[in-house]
């Protein structure tokens, strides 16, 4: 693996989408997550500044490893370069509850 590998990583969060780009991501000791580290952000080549960039880059600005659960991860890309970190509301469906994936221990207990 190269020092240069970068991965986009898209995961739900709190009733957003979060956009995020970092040199490791791995399965962690802990069951159920995801472990993300060395979060990488764009350079800032403009004027222009994207405020929901900013607010992540304060969200994780001491962060040096960050634990996302298996179940909230939508995506795990690996990209040539970095791009712009963002967040993003997901749209309203109506329900405030979000499901929770149940992990079985493969065994059928369907049966009654």
């Amino acid at each position: 693996m190269s020092d240069k590998t970068i991965y986009k990583v898209i995961f739900q969060n709190q009733g957003n989408i979060y956009e995020i780009f970092a040199r490791s991501v791995h399965e962690g000791e802990m069951f159920g997550f995801i472990v993300v580290e060395e979060i990488v952000f764009g350079e800032r080549s403009s004027v222009l500044v994207d405020p929901s960039e900013e607010k992540l880059k304060s969200e994780f600005n001491e962060v040096t490893r960050t634990y996302v659960p298996m179940h909230s991860i939508i995506r795990i890309d690996e990209v040539k370069k970095e791009g712009a970190a963002k967040i993003t509301e997901l749209p309203e469906t109506g329900s405030n509850v979000t499901s929770f994936p149940v992990y079985t221990s493969g065994k059928d207990n369907s049966k009654t």
